[in-house]
């Protein structure tokens, strides 16, 4: 049976739907279960100042919906500023702004839609004005990463730090007051945000290997054009290693947060899928990596958020 029976073609897709695959918005959770774990932190502990009911409802709406236009601001455009290498790599070339499906007109409009989105949403937090004020760095350090591999190989890492952004802005959205008085009140979301850092550089690591050769031939940087494929991996094993070691540490760091047995038995579930995702992938075998990188990740991403919360809100 031909594709042109099963798959919709570009003149029966709508808009709306061309743009929600160009951002690839299923991959929202990768980042949204840790701000929502952040705002369960943030609201398990004691609030110190007076805030109403409505007040803690108008920010989680706000958390959602940064969340998601950040995220959809920051894809745009970096589907924007890589249309060029894209359309030479195999792997990219049927994206939609390569094949056409897009005009760059209208992805252009979309990435300011959801700019005004993010900076809009903010209002929400008010008299919490810290979200407001720190709005557009935060988002040119997410959009920045899609410049970043023209000129350094830590361009995982701004990664890391951009998506790892999402609990410390959830956690300041919530607690601004908290944090105004006392920086370190946000010292917990920080923790939670190192974790992170280093899971999303070890899976960007992984999923890069597929370009290793693109990238070299078209002087773009990355871990896997630099040291290798072999060399990609083992630095991906050491940063989830750190992971893992970073989030058995948080329980000990910040006791305020009572995280206890159902932590840390989420925990060892989350390290066998750690295990099995660089199990399943050799220097000379990728062929899992979407396997690696989307499902296992989409997962651990869940299920820690879902047992830290769980377990902090019990106790």
């Amino acid at each position: 049976m031909s594709n042109s029976l099963i798959e919709p073609s570009v003149s029966t897709k709508s808009l709306a739907r061309r743009l929600l695959e160009l951002i690839r918005f299923s991959h929202t959770v990768f980042a949204l279960p840790f701000a929502a774990l952040a705002c369960v932190w943030a609201l398990a502990l004691p609030l110190q100042f007076d805030v109403s009911a409505l007040q803690i409802a108008k920010r989680l709406l706000g958390v959602l919906l940064c969340m998601i236009s950040a995220r959809s601001a920051a894809m745009a455009f970096n589907r924007l500023v890589d249309a060029r290498f894209d359309a030479a790599n195999p792997r990219t070339a049927g994206r939609h702004l390569p094949a056409g499906e897009l005009t760059a007109f209208q992805a252009w409009m979309f990435f300011g839609l959801m700019v005004a989105v993010f900076v809009g949403s903010c209002l929400l937090f008010l008299p919490n004005w810290l979200p407001l004020l720190l709005a557009l760095p935060v988002l040119a350090w997410i959009c920045a990463y899609s410049l970043a591999k023209r000129f350094t190989s830590a361009v995982h890492l701004w990664l890391g730090i951009a998506l790892a952004l999402s609990p410390i802005c959830a956690w300041v959205a919530i607690r601004g007051e908290a944090v105004i008085a006392d920086p370190r009140d946000c010292l917990p979301a920080v923790g939670l945000a190192l974790a992170i850092a280093c899971w999303v550089a070890g899976f960007d690591i992984v999923y890069a290997c597929q370009d290793a050769e693109f990238d070299q031939n078209s002087k773009l940087h990355s871990v896997p054009a630099r040291f290798g494929i072999a060399g990609a991996l083992r630095m991906a094993t050491g940063f989830h290693a750190l992971m893992l070691l970073l989030l058995c540490l948080l329980p000990f760091f910040f006791p305020q947060l009572s995280l206890g047995w159902i932590y840390f038995g989420g925990l060892l579930f989350i390290a066998a899928l750690v295990v099995r995702q660089h199990w399943i992938l050799s220097p000379t075998d990728l062929g899992r990596v979407n396997e690696a990188f989307f499902q296992i990740n989409a997962i651990i991403s869940f299920f820690l958020s879902s047992v830290a919360a769980l377990d902090a809100w019990l106790q």
